[in-house]
């Protein structure tokens, strides 16, 4: 009887483990045929057949209102299973012509005991409907099986990436290698999420090639995301055409236009000359593809002034209307300075210094803060750091340390060299004053969207605030005499409204021989002056003969921000300039004329 019992309990034992072996291997069956099936299917495919990546369709880069910058459009690469060609040289003389191609070429491409090869790459998908249909008139000459009809030409499909706006805003888009990986601009900063995941396809493999009309589709691609700029191509075309103009007139070497709203730090335009066509980059030099509206750093100049008396105001050393007695020339250390133009000794107030760009009176201004203080509000315009615009390259300029200051730096820097900094960055310093003092970092990119269409804002914007807001009011104010006839600077007012600016004429490093040589012209101004709506930065580099800012810079101004007033439907603000005095002799007559009125 215990024999019995025992024997059956191992038979219990044995029932209830296979009945787990069974159990298990339904859930690993279940796992396999359901859950995993697709990377099973893909692994026999690998093992049985040979797999090939399906190229994405990358992103597309837009406007602010969705005009493609760029995008990608289908191509077509044309390949031949050699082995079908029976006559390569009739073949060549009936294809070459379709496909535009030397006749030499396709026969040397469709010679040959390859199953696969190319003979057309990223043809667009018209050739090859044209190649289809005329090998197919070409065929119904002859009986089905005579080996005088043309086949064994496939296609394979692909994309080829397409800029429709050309070199309109090529610096700041880029373009793409061949193998469609983003080479330059936003094409390679932001590839990874442009770019898209490519997907998988199976062919039959014929002694080691790809049999063409074999493939299937294993895995289906993904698109790119696409990319919202707040490019506004038509302020873009506008500024472009500007640019290009006034660098063609001046002999310069290279210029470029920004607009920037100061409250939201958006760019509306981003224009440089000269530039390429991303459509044609086979010989494009690395000289060309920059983009210099942040690659290349210069010094200011005069534009600098209105951080050096921002600064001085905001510390309250100095009001609008505090008298300097300004020399043609002053001596400081080892070095004597002296203003552009021959004068003599004059009253300006410091309005009266910004008005005429007096280097001589911003010494004597810078001469009233520390070191210390002067380079403290450099850094907080900005200047020595990048401004986080999104562009790739982005050059931080240059602020030396005060300890590696020499006698001569603190009065150079005060009026606008000895330090450098790029366009976008001293577009930046004036959209700080337009914006009531607070500093909001520029970019180019509003947002992206997925295949469905949602939408995500960009985020990471900084705000950071630098003087306050009565100082920032009094410097537009001051800035507002630049523009008036007795400033540098007529040649910028628009009629109708109120336009603050500054112009620089600067010395310019030549980087052949490390010396000055030649000289950066700049106007940077702001409209309405009482209540700025846009920035607008114009630098010139290198311009033969005329070089002065107001003259050359002024113009493009006006030019480019009156389009941008009655495009975006900014109205005059009706307020009354407000006169402030530029020299000692205006706030005498001022005063006597407030005294007369009093009695």
């Amino acid at each position: 009887m215990g024999n019995f019992a025992l024997a059956h309990n191992r038979i219990r034992i044995l029932v209830f483990a296979i009945a787990i072996i069974l159990f298990l291997f339904s859930i690993r069956l279940i796992q396999v045929q359901a859950v995993q099936a697709g990377e099973y299917r893909l692994r026999a495919v690998n093992e049985m057949e040979n797999t090939r990546s399906l190229p994405a369709p990358r992103g597309l880069i837009t406007d602010v209102n969705g005009v493609a910058f760029a995008r990608s459009v289908a191509a077509t690469s044309i390949v031949v299973d050699q082995t079908q060609i029976t006559y390569p040289s009739r073949v060549a003389e009936v294809v070459a012509p379709i496909l535009g191609l030397p006749v030499a070429d396709v026969q040397a491409s469709i010679t040959g005991k390859r199953k696969w090869n190319m003979v057309y790459e990223n043809a667009k998908p018209a050739t090859w409907q044209k190649l289809v249909a005329a090998l197919a008139t070409y065929n119904a000459q002859f009986p089905t099986m005579s080996p005088e009809r043309i086949i064994g030409f496939f296609p394979q499909r692909g994309y080829i990436r397409e800029y429709p706006s050309g070199s309109l805003i090529a610096s700041v888009i880029g373009f793409v290698h061949r193998d469609g990986k983003g080479a330059t601009g936003l094409e390679s900063k932001m590839n990874s999420i442009i770019q898209g995941i490519d997907g998988k396809y199976s062919y039959a493999n014929g002694y080691g090639a790809e049999i063409p009309g074999s493939q299937s589709e294993i895995l289906p691609t993904q698109a790119g995301t696409n990319v919202r700029l707040t490019i506004d191509r038509d302020i873009q075309w506008v500024a472009s055409k500007a640019i290009s103009a006034a660098v063609k007139s001046s002999g310069a070497i290279s210029g470029t236009v920004i607009v920037m709203d100061p409250k939201t730090g958006e760019i509306l335009a981003d224009a440089t000359a000269p530039t390429f066509d991303p459509n044609e980059t086979t010989k494009l030099s690395l000289g060309a593809m920059r983009n210099p509206s942040v690659q290349d750093a210069y010094e200011p100049g005069s534009t600098g002034k209105v951080m050096t008396i921002a600064a001085a105001i905001e510390e309250k050393k100095v009001t609008p209307e505090t008298v300097f007695t300004i020399p043609y020339a002053l001596k400081r250390s080892d070095k004597v300075f002296h203003d552009h133009e021959k004068h003599a000794t004059q009253h300006l107030t410091t309005s009266g210094v910004l008005a005429v760009s007096s280097n001589t009176g911003a010494i004597q201004i810078g001469e009233l803060l520390s070191n210390q203080t002067l380079y403290n509000y450099l850094a907080k315009f900005g200047v020595g750091s990048k401004t986080g615009s999104g562009l790739p390259g982005e050059s931080k300029g240059i602020l030396p340390k005060v300890a590696d200051w020499s006698g001569t730096t603190a009065p150079t820097v005060a009026f606008g060299q000895g330090y450098s900094l790029t366009s976008m960055q001293a577009t930046s310093i004036f959209a700080t004053i337009a914006n009531d003092g607070v500093r909001v970092s520029p970019t180019v990119v509003a947002g992206t969207s997925d295949a469905s269409g949602n939408f995500t804002p960009a985020t990471g914007r900084t705000s950071e605030r630098v003087i306050s807001v009565a100082t920032a009011q009094a410097m537009r104010l001051m800035m507002e005499s630049v523009v008036s006839a007795a400033g540098t600077a007529p040649s910028a007012a628009i009629k109708g409204y109120r336009v603050a600016g500054k112009t620089g004429t600067a010395m310019r490093i030549d980087d052949t021989c490390g010396c000055y040589r030649g000289y950066t012209a700049s106007f940077i101004g702001f409209a309405p002056a009482d209540k700025p709506a846009y920035v607008i930065s114009v630098t010139i580099q290198d311009p033969k003969g005329l070089h002065w800012g107001g003259a050359l810079g002024g113009p493009v101004f006006k030019e480019v921000m009156s389009f941008v007033l009655q495009s975006r439907h900014i109205a005059p603000t009706g307020t009354r300039v407000l006169p402030v005095a530029l020299n000692e002799s205006q706030i005498k007559i001022r005063k006597a004329s407030d005294a007369k009125t009093s009695l």
